[in-house]
């Protein structure tokens, strides 16, 4: 907002200063806070996979069997979800941008801390905490959705900061394939935790997000007595701060968004079961579904998650034009069709190479829609609050994906069985259930109140 707008006036006049909230994005910021973002997403994939890729060797470590490494994976995806729960509460009450730091400080804590674990409790608690990590995407899709407001080709850009999941995915079996023989699984963690203390000090000198501040000052005009500045400042910046305004959990269960929040939710259920089987537990599939060594499983989710770089990009590009509801909708079917293919076709590297490739692109791409998606379509008062309770059933999918894997195994089921009703099925249900979800016009700026 320039500074010559009649609300700054007021305040000006009032306080003799510009306050704070009156937040100016230019280039050179926006492309600040994209590079940071991207940079602490990949610090928190990094993290994040980084367990599931080592799984095997932290359990030939401890001498776990397949199935009782699948359940402390479990018991840790649980404290994920616990530690999720909070975030978006984080973002509407104390901002984006702290928000963000807050979270790359408890992914950083969450993997330091890992390197010290004794045993099965221990991991599992431990691992909990690395939920703030994992949930700093949702911040990021809720952060840049106000900050590249009224960018052309948002969407896309994007998905250049969302792409940082195989880019992270990639560090994590890249580095592994290098510093495991020389450090061990646990100092692999402790190097995770130093990258992600080098993004606290980049992420320090971020702006706060224009709608986020400005909302901020309309509640402290309306708490001042200042009810005609704050109508103005909220109209300025299209933002529903009424009296009438439903805020927190009521407000995204409101009938106007009520199915769509169901909706949303469900496809970060069921498509983050599928994470949980071909992303986080990719080596331990292909090792025990396909047959093929550890080393040679390392070697192929490098490729594949290099593959699935560009399918982030795709989907943003395809987002941008055709809309992130129905992006999203067919990239997670074709998803589920490119795992029943890999998972019951020939177990040739060359084919498993290619199959899991097209599995990983319809898998972790749509998400470059989804996410943006998310903030898009919800009002800048529940933004949050709704991204969030979305993004939650994301470590809800991974505890029934892999305590659905883990009680298969134990009853004698294959894996490649486990992996088909644990992972294709889901993913292709996460795409049929966005049928439901609210549609929002793509080619227009997000409104920060209106519903469509």
């Amino acid at each position: 907002m320039e500074s010559t707008t009649s609300a700054e006036r007021r305040t000006q006049t009032a306080v003799g200063k510009t306050e704070p909230w009156n937040v100016v994005i230019t280039g050179k910021k926006m492309a600040y806070v994209s590079v940071v973002c991207f940079i602490a997403w990949v610090a928190s994939v990094y993290d994040y996979t980084l367990f599931g890729t080592l799984l095997p060797v932290i359990a030939e470590d401890f001498g776990w069997s397949p199935a009782e490494a699948a359940a402390v994976n479990t018991w840790a995806t649980v404290g994920v979800f616990l530690v999720s729960l909070v975030v978006g509460t984080i973002m509407d009450k104390m901002g984006r941008k702290r928000a963000l730091i807050l979270l790359v400080i408890g992914g950083a804590v969450s993997s330091g801390l890992t390197g010290a674990a004794a045993g099965a409790v221990s991991l599992a608690i431990i691992r909990g905490f690395s939920g703030f990590a994992i949930s700093e995407e949702v911040v990021n899709a809720v952060y840049l959705n106000e900050i590249y407001k009224k960018a052309k080709g948002r969407g896309f850009m994007f998905s250049l900061v969302q792409a940082g999941w195989p880019v992270g995915a990639l560090m994590a079996a890249g580095l592994t394939a290098v510093f495991l023989p020389i450090v061990g699984w646990r100092w692999s963690f402790v190097i995770a935790a130093g990258i992600s203390l080098i993004v606290v000090l980049l992420a320090a000198k971020l702006p706060e997000s224009p709608t986020f501040a400005a909302m901020k000052e309309v509640e402290r005009r309306r708490k001042a007595g200042d009810l005609a500045g704050a109508a103005e400042l909220a109209a300025e910046h299209e933002l529903e701060v009424g009296n009438g305004a439903k805020v927190g959990v009521r407000g995204v269960f409101t009938p106007e968004l009520r199915w769509h929040t169901i909706s949303v939710s469900l496809s970060w259920l069921f498509s983050w079961m599928a994470i949980q089987v071909f992303s986080v537990l990719g080596t331990t599939v292909l090792v025990e579904a396909k047959g093929l060594s550890f080393d040679n499983a390392l070697f192929i989710l490098i490729l594949a998650n290099a593959v699935a770089f560009a399918g982030y990009l795709f989907h943003g590009w395809v987002g941008d034009r055709f809309g992130r509801r129905n992006t999203v909708l067919a990239g997670f079917v074709l998803g589920g069709i490119a795992s029943v293919i890999m998972l019951t076709g020939p177990s040739s590297s060359g084919f498993v190479i290619a199959m899991y490739a097209m599995t990983l692109f319809f898998l972790t791409g749509p998400f470059a829609a989804m996410l943006f998606y998310m903030g898009e379509s919800y009002p800048a008062q529940v933004r949050g609050t709704g991204s969030n309770l979305a993004h939650v059933m994301a470590p809800v999918g991974a505890i029934v994906g892999s305590a659905l894997i883990a009680v298969m195994l134990g009853a004698g089921m294959s894996m490649t069985s486990a992996a088909l009703l644990a992972g294709s099925l889901p993913l292709a249900l996460a795409g049929v259930v966005m049928i439901f979800a609210r549609k929002v016009d793509h080619r227009q700026p997000a409104t920060e109140g209106a519903l469509a």
